[in-house]
């Protein structure tokens, strides 16, 4: 039984947070393996299953309509089983028409876990804690996706493990640890009553902005900067999982230190150097030759990704405390507006050219370097923007 003096929110966050990361770890680092050495796939199919994969993703504004019936603890756990039932199937249907199906039952449980999660974080936390949790909750996730990266560097590479128990072990394992956390933690209140609809704040614009921004920005990350390894220089299962355990050693060591800075130096600051960051390593991407800048390159993408938590604080700080779990939802549609679209459509630019879609990379990242610098130092309610002051009567959706 979980101890009394562990029955606390935070430990149900990072908990949650350490079993998303666990099985998302191991779904993403075998993918590219799998679907180019058995489902035969180019760069057209792995964009169109990436871009599947974030229709859930921009679908997530219904969550808000979904804790009509369900409270957002149970919401968040039942979308954690999802993730896992998605991820133990994966292995066992090794063509194109599978690999969508799969991907889209895993994602749709990952997609609503991390919108009701956000949300959750933002209610439980205090606004002067937030930026050193979530810095935590990043090392828990570092810790959790270097023991699946591990497990997988054994089991696949030394005692030659095949896809589809691989897919299986983490899957099943997820939902029977899932099941126990379930039973185990008891439900904790929320601060604030949460809107049952959707809600959409003049005065969030910046907001929505970044998030958008740094949806198609990330894809082309998570969907190019992977499949580029594996395609243009060779890497293993094996190699791809060292590269993401020396990732995730880094993630472990400065998360925690990147949040609590967040909290010292302000998301202004901390946005600024990440994009200013991510221009260049776009632009690495564009022309690299070599596999080991490659993954120099990759290992620095990652470590940045870690400051983009100064967005989700940079709104805890502006939002009205009965709006966060509507926004949640609106906002990872607003982050998959761009990401539903652009891995299928740079999948087949990437036929032609690699350098011109880590160019177009470049080109977000000025966008939101640009959007960094109208954030205030000192963001508040009715201080949100450095630009100009908008109304702040909601938009509803009928």
């Amino acid at each position: 039984m979980i101890a009394r003096d562990l029955q606390k929110p935070q430990h149900l966050l990072l908990t949650m947070a350490f079993l998303m990361s666990f099985g998302f770890g191991t779904w993403q680092v075998l993918l590219n393996n799998f679907v180019i050495e058995r489902a035969n796939f180019s760069g057209v199919e792995i964009g169109i299953l990436q871009s599947l994969r974030e229709v859930p993703g921009f679908l997530a504004f219904t969550a808000v309509f979904i804790l009509i019936f369900i409270r957002e603890q149970r919401f968040a756990l039942t979308a954690l089983l999802f993730t896992f039932i998605g991820i133990a199937m994966t292995g066992f249907f090794p063509s194109a028409v599978g690999l969508y199906i799969t991907t889209v039952v895993m994602s749709t449980g990952f997609h609503y876990f991390e919108t009701i999660n956000k949300s959750l974080t933002l209610q439980w936390l205090e606004k002067k804690d937030t930026p050193e949790f979530m810095g935590r909750a990043l090392a828990y996730k570092s810790v959790a996706s270097l023991t699946a990266y591990g497990l997988i560097w054994v089991a696949m590479g030394q005692l030659d493990v095949d896809f589809v128990w691989m897919y299986a072990l983490v899957g099943g394992l997820g939902v029977f640890i899932t099941l126990g956390v379930w039973a185990h933690f008891k439900s904790f209140g929320q601060h604030a009553i949460q809107h049952k609809k959707i809600i959409l704040r003049k005065r969030y614009w910046l907001y929505y902005a970044m998030v958008f921004l740094s949806g198609a920005r990330r894809q082309i990350f998570v969907v190019f900067a992977g499949f580029m390894m594996v395609e243009k220089f060779g890497y293993s299962v094996a190699d791809i999982s060292m590269l993401f355990i020396v990732n995730y050693v880094f993630n472990f060591l400065f998360a925690r230190r990147i949040g609590a800075l967040i909290g010292k130096f302000g998301e202004r600051r901390m946005l600024i150097l990440e994009y200013s960051g991510l221009i260049f390593v776009f632009l690495g991407y564009a022309f690299v030759q070599h596999a080991e800048l490659a993954a120099a390159l990759y290992i620095i993408d990652h470590l940045f990704f870690a400051l983009s938590i100064a967005i989700t604080t940079y709104f805890q700080k502006i939002a009205d405390d009965s709006d966060i779990a509507a926004t949640a939802s609106v906002s990872f549609t607003i982050n998959h507006i761009a990401a539903v679209v652009i891995p299928a459509l740079l999948g087949v630019v990437w036929i032609y050219s690699h350098t011109l879609v880590f160019m177009v990379g470049a080109v977000f990242a000025f966008m939101s370097l640009l959007l960094s610098l109208l954030i205030p130092n000192d963001p508040d309610r009715g201080n949100e923007t450095l630009f100009f002051k908008l109304g702040v009567s909601p938009l509803r959706a009928e």
